[in-house]
């Protein structure tokens, strides 16, 4: 008997080439593109993950703290080794967030509360691989 939950259950399928679907059986689908043709390459749905996972947390804290965002928006930059295998070396994220009444005491320990404690990406990733971050509030 597996120790996988059904939650945690994607299915991938060839779509030809370096193209790959995947997703949660029956659920929408995403394309992962090794060429960067038609999707997202792995590394960067990596690293796309990692953002996502982090932005999700970031938003919800803001809100109950009933300092809605207006605009959110995230670049991960991720630095690969030069040879192979080109793993992460590290990964920094700059956070652009927009809201009336956030101020950027909160916003920042909303973006420290994701990356070092709530985000199950990160917290999935090699701990020897440093995340960092920006927070850049209101355009400042």
């Amino acid at each position: 008997m597996s120790n996988i939950r059904a939650d945690n259950l994607v299915s991938i399928s060839w779509a030809g080439e370096h193209r790959f679907d995947a997703g949660r059986p029956g659920g929408p689908q995403i394309r992962i593109d090794a060429s960067a043709q038609t999707g997202p390459g792995p590394v960067d749905s990596l690293l796309i993950g990692l953002g996502t996972c982090t932005a999700v947390d970031v938003v919800d804290i803001l809100a109950k703290r009933r300092t809605p965002v207006t605009a959110f928006n995230i670049e991960v930059q991720g630095e690969r080794r030069e040879t192979s295998p080109r793993r992460v070396l590290k990964a920094h994220l700059i956070f652009r967030i927009d809201g009336p009444g956030i101020e950027r005491e909160h916003a920042e320990r909303a973006v420290e509360l994701s990356v070092t404690k709530y985000c199950s990406v990160r917290d999935s990733l090699d701990p020897a691989i440093p995340v960092t971050w920006t927070v850049v509030l209101n355009g400042a």
